[in-house]
C-alpha cells in the first residue's frame, strides 16, 4: 500500500518517541500492529498522619471518669438458684387437676324457683273495667291542619301561626306583666335598697364629729407650730428674687402660710 506520509498518518497508528539528541520523531507502523507500552503508575505518596502526643492521656482521662451503672446502680434482680435449672417440658402449659368426677351432676343456682301451677288452681281475680279497648286501639284518621295560601303560586302555611286567627288573646295571662319581669323588678328594687343603706352608712361614718376643747386646742397649737416653721423658711429667702425657681418657691410658701392662717382662724372662732 503506497501513499504520501500524511495519508499514512491518518490511517496507521503512530508511536511518538523522543529521538536521542533531537526533537520528537514519529514512526508509522503497518496495519494490525500491536505495540506494548509499559505504563508506570506514579502515585502520590501520602505522608504520615498527624497524631497528637496527648492522645493517650486524653483516652485515659476519659475512661477514668466513666463507670458502668454509675447513675442507677446495678439491677436489683433475683439471682437464679443453681438447683432451679431449666428442666425438660417445664415451659409446657399444664392442665388443672381434676377435683371431682365429671359424672356427678352440678347444680348451679341461687334460689329455688316456684312450682308450676296445677290445672285445678284458680287464677287471681282480674279487675274488670268498662273501657272499650277495641275503640281505643282503632286507628283514628289524622285530620288535616288548617292552612291558607299566601301566594299566587300556591304556597301554603299553617293558619294557626300566620297571625290571621286569634291565638294569644285567649290565654289566661294575656295583657298581664310576665312573671319574670316582676321578679327582675323586685331584684332591682332590693339591690337599690341595699345600695342606699350602704351609702347612708358610709356618710354616717365620714360625717363631722364634735371636738372637745382639749382636742381643738391641740389642733390649733399644731397649726401654729407649722406656721412658725413655714414663716422661718420664708424669712430665710434671699432679698433678690432673680430666678424662676426662687419666685415659685416664694409663692408656694406664701400660699401655705395663708392656708394655715385661715385654718387657725377657723378653729379659734367661738362656737355658737
Amino acid at each position: 500500500m503506497t501513499g504520501s506520509p500524511s495519508l499514512w498518518a491518518t490511517i496507521l497508528p503512530t508511536v511518538v518517541f523522543p529521538a536521542p539528541g533531537g526533537p520528537m520523531s514519529r514512526m508509522f507502523l503497518p496495519p494490525r500492529a500491536m505495540v506494548l507500552v509499559e505504563i508506570h503508575d506514579f502515585g502520590v505518596e501520602k505522608g504520615l498522619r498527624y497524631m497528637s502526643k496527648f492522645r493517650p492521656t486524653v483516652v485515659l482521662e476519659k475512661k477514668s471518669t466513666k463507670d458502668a451503672m454509675r447513675t442507677m446502680g446495678p439491677a436489683k434482680v433475683e439471682v437464679p438458684s443453681p438447683d432451679k435449672y431449666l428442666k425438660k417440658h417445664s415451659k409446657e402449659p399444664k392442665l388443672p387437676e381434676k377435683t371431682q368426677s365429671s359424672k356427678e351432676v352440678r347444680h348451679i343456682y341461687t334460689a329455688r324457683k316456684p312450682a308450676v301451677p296445677v290445672r285445678t288452681d284458680n287464677p287471681p281475680m282480674v279487675m274488670h273495667t268498662k273501657r272499650d279497648f277495641i275503640k281505643t286501639t282503632t286507628l283514628v284518621p289524622m285530620k288535616p291542619q288548617p292552612t291558607f295560601v299566601d301566594t299566587k303560586k300556591g304556597h301554603k302555611q299553617r293558619l294557626e301561626n300566620s297571625g290571621l286567627v286569634p291565638k294569644y288573646i285567649k290565654k289566661k295571662d294575656y295583657g298581664e306583666v310576665p312573671e319574670y319581669l316582676l321578679q327582675r323588678s323586685e331584684e332591682e328594687q332590693r339591690a337599690q335598697e341595699e345600695y342606699d343603706n350602704f351609702v347612708k352608712e358610709q356618710k354616717e361614718q365620714g360625717a363631722m364629729k364634735h371636738l372637745s376643747d382639749e382636742e381643738r386646742q391641740a389642733v390649733v397649737e399644731g397649726l401654729k407650730k407649722s406656721w412658725d416653721e413655714v414663716h422661718h423658711e420664708y424669712q430665710g429667702l434671699s432679698l433678690v428674687i432673680d430666678t424662676l425657681s426662687k419666685k415659685a418657691h416664694k409663692e408656694r410658701l406664701e400660699v401655705a402660710m395663708k392656708q394655715l392662717e385661715n385654718d387657725i382662724n377657723l378653729f379659734e372662732r367661738p362656737c355658737g
